[in-house]
């Protein structure tokens, strides 16, 4: 087991605590044997991205959360021996990251939250808390979940405590997000390679902030931009995108400024806070006004310049390109169904497609993976039917139905696979040409080892088709050619047809004449105050 971060000494044993409620054992916390005075900093937060365009709902088991030292195990950068671990006395309490879906249901939310707060109430006062969140959470009935749970929890920690919080760059800032929070920064990169990387720095933010005594940054800019777009429209792979992005680590590092973002937003959710943002925080009044200004009117002036990541198509003409394509593996991006951005991970409508088609139906024909389907009763018939042997049976569609019913799948059982942590158990059925895989649960395929471990090669595959958006690192290298497939499904990407109510207007790309926004900064009080 890797070593854990030195963790403060609490005052209650755990078989009183929350967590011997909820049945978690976790080791004793460690003294810390300096005599120097740490900072005392928390770590909270919760993170998923939920489309209110999908019918689905999450639960709390869907977080898979960690708590106490339990949660150091999402933070390499946290490793004991680490310069961050060993500069604080860190007090973790319940992190929780959900594969992203549809909106979360008020229960979980609540449960969460409440395990959250009372585990903070136990260890208080704290010099820091980092928060550690996605920023697209949507919860029914309640909106900016994430501006609601800072809000909570700063009447349990007050003000004096110094929150850093982390996002994603498809999150959301709202006013009461940005007040509550005092240290604020985005991922740079889409894909999010550099995920661990931005955590990292939100907390090395907070620690120096804190032990050099200068606390809290004097100015918050906050400029919403009334832009909202698909993340596979605003790859940091391709411009625009890059080059809007590549702007802000310097500006970032600029003499009197702390750190300066740029989120994009989430575009399937229908909240008035779904929009572009930047953020800049500092100690240099006119650097932080200029500095937010001058990213705000580059992400605006380029609005126009936005396209997809890949050549796109209706799945039909993505299917006739790659059966003629030389080019293997050939990527197609099952894109309105992506279990990555919210989608329900369950329609069925692009396999039945696939299935329809003549080059597939035999066993001879060419080679197709598609990953993948939910069917927890199809997985029971494979277990029962055993590798090599037939098996016929229904998946997908047991909640979005919208499109297409659940496919029948009558094939040979190639494959049965346990453990995964998203999958619990996978199974690759073939029928005709086509290697389907079907999961108890929905899992996102983006890595080599995810076809595998399967028994598939995708490299030798002639087509690969995956319910996901823009191509993950591993899938890109491996790719010949991509097609960008426009699918139904509750993370549509045809987003200028999808029944907004709510989102502010005029808004880019609904309201393409709009007249230029105001993109001066808005100070944002520090936390605690009104102005």
């Amino acid at each position: 087991m890797r070593k854990l971060c030195v963790v403060i000494a609490l005052t209650v044993l755990f078989s009183e605590s929350l967590f011997a409620r909820n049945d978690h054992k976790h080791p004793l916390p460690q003294k810390h044997s300096s005599t120097q005075k740490l900072p005392k900093i928390a770590i909270a937060g919760l993170g998923i991205e939920s489309s209110t365009f999908s019918p689905a709902l999450t639960d709390e088991a869907a977080f898979h959360a960690t708590y106490a030292a339990d949660v150091f195990s999402r933070y390499p950068f946290m490793a004991a021996d680490s310069t961050l671990c060993q500069q604080a006395n860190w007090v973790p309490t319940v992190v929780g990251k959900s594969l992203p879906g549809g909106a979360v249901t008020r229960e979980a939310y609540e449960s969460l939250v409440n395990k959250t707060l009372d585990s903070l109430k136990k260890h208080l006062p704290y010099d820091g808390l980092y928060y550690d969140i996605h920023g697209a959470m949507s919860v029914v009935g309640l909106d900016d979940p994430e501006g609601d749970f800072i809000e909570r929890i700063r009447k349990v920690v007050g003000y004096k405590t110094i929150i850093s919080t982390s996002m994603d760059l498809h999150g959301n800032v709202s006013k009461r997000l940005a007040q509550n929070t005092d240290l604020i920064t985005c991922y740079r990169m889409a894909p999010h390679e550099d995920a661990m990387q931005t955590k990292a720095r939100a907390v090395k933010n907070l620690i120096d902030r804190i032990n050099s005594g200068k606390g809290k940054p004097a100015y918050k800019a906050w400029i919403p931009v009334p832009i909202l777009l698909p993340g596979e429209k605003t790859s940091t792979r391709i411009e625009p995108g890059k080059s809007i992005y590549q702007q802000v680590a310097p500006a970032a590092i600029q003499p009197g400024i702390i750190d300066a973002a740029i989120w994009i937003g989430y575009a399937w959710a229908d909240e008035p806070r779904n929009h572009a943002v930047v953020m800049v925080t500092g100690d240099d009044q006119q650097k932080v006004k200029a500095t937010a200004e001058q990213l705000a009117r580059s992400f605006w002036d380029k609005r126009d310049e936005f396209a997809f990541v890949a050549p796109t198509g209706d799945l039909k003409y993505c299917l006739d390109k790659a059966v003629t394509s030389t080019k293997h593996p050939f990527y197609i991006s099952d894109s309105g169904d992506n279990p990555t951005a919210g989608g329900a991970g369950d329609a069925t409508w692009t396999l039945t497609e696939i299935l329809k088609r003549p080059e597939f139906k035999s066993a001879n024909g060419q080679s197709l993976i598609y990953a993948s389907i939910p069917g927890p009763e199809l997985v029971e018939k494979a277990i029962a039917a055993g590798v090599g042997n037939p098996v016929s049976g229904k998946a997908g569609a047991a909640v979005d139905a919208r499109y297409a019913p659940p496919v029948l799948l009558t094939g040979t059982v190639e494959s049965i696979v346990y453990g995964d942590k998203d999958a619990e158990v996978e199974v690759v059925v073939k029928v005709g040409s086509v290697n389907v895989i079907v999961t108890k649960k929905r899992k996102p395929y983006h890595k080599e080892i995810d076809f595998t471990r399967l028994g598939l090669n995708p490299r030798k595959a002639d087509i690969v088709v995956v319910k996901i958006g823009y191509l993950e690192p591993e899938l890109y290298a491996m790719r010949a050619d991509w097609l960008l497939a426009l699918t139904p499904g509750g993370v549509d990407q045809d987003i200028e047809h999808l029944p907004y109510k709510r989102i502010i207007r005029p808004m880019f790309p609904f309201d393409k004449t709009m007249a230029d926004p105001d993109l001066s900064a808005r100070f944002i009080p520090l936390s605690g105050k009104s102005k």
